[in-house]
């Protein structure tokens, strides 16, 4: 099972609580982190870990504040940091600002958050280079975006990504038409996972990024209808259908050579 689960759109810390106590998942060790947002929905994001697989040393809830948006209520953006396979790692979980007045409009909100995230992720990695960083959560964006390319530099290619650079590990996925949701027919990747060139290479002795994936199970699918393919929403339309999310899940492999 995952090591580092990062989650958007959590409601409050009680909903982690009963998530992790619920069937299959009461059987492990899992443990969370979560800090109220001051989103106007009363949305939050979080993160749940196994503390069998991971051991948490400090986490915080960052802000964003930005001039150009006095009265912006954002998601804050979320920093856990912890032991995973002997190796300090940051995780940064997000859900930026959403597309709300169009794409073009509020890319702007977007572009501050990825200021943001960057800001955390190049601070981290100053004060302990050897530290490894996972940027990930609903950037309301997709790879190709300002926000992913340019503010964040995110790389497509791993030989492009310089040092102290990042590497965009869904940007591939996304040039193939894979998404994590659908609208009117065509596909976006908004869920992204975004690592630390430091990940990258072919030296084992350290943690290093295998492969990443977008969890498209069928069983995460409508079976049927105007959106088969689309991922199973718990309810639309007032209607109750049982279902996971309107977002497909993404992961990332990470290994190391054990002696």
């Amino acid at each position: 099972g995952p090591a580092v689960i990062g989650v958007s759109e959590i409601e409050n810390k009680q909903v982690l609580e009963d998530l992790i106590h619920t069937g299959e998942l009461s059987k492990r060790n899992y443990g969370i982190v979560h800090y109220d947002s001051p989103d106007f929905r009363g949305i939050d994001v979080g993160l749940i870990y196994d503390k069998d697989q991971f051991t948490l040393e400090s986490s915080r809830s960052a802000r964003l504040h930005t001039p150009q948006f006095p009265n912006l209520r954002t998601r804050d953006q979320l920093v856990v940091s912890g032991i995973l396979a002997g190796e300090r790692v940051h995780f940064i979980v997000n859900h930026w600002p959403s597309r709300l007045g169009g794409e073009k409009q509020s890319s702007p909100k977007r572009e501050a958050a990825a200021a943001l995230t960057k800001h955390l992720a190049d601070s981290l990695l100053a004060a302990d280079p050897d530290s490894k960083v996972v940027i990930m959560g609903d950037l309301n964006d997709d790879p190709s975006n300002r926000s992913c390319k340019t503010i964040l530099g995110a790389q497509k290619k791993q030989q492009d990504v310089q040092a102290g650079g990042y590497f965009n590990t869904m940007w591939g996925m996304f040039d193939k038409g894979i998404g994590t949701l659908a609208y009117n027919g065509s596909w976006n990747l908004f869920d992204q996972i975004i690592i630390s060139g430091n990940l990258l290479g072919k030296d084992r002795s350290t943690l290093k990024y295998i492969r990443s994936e977008v969890f498209n199970r069928d069983f995460l699918k409508q079976k049927e209808g105007k959106y088969k393919g689309y991922p199973l929403r718990t309810h639309a339309a007032g209607v109750y259908l049982n279902g996971y999310s309107d977002h497909f899940p993404t992961l990332i492999y990470l290994a190391k050579e054990i002696k």
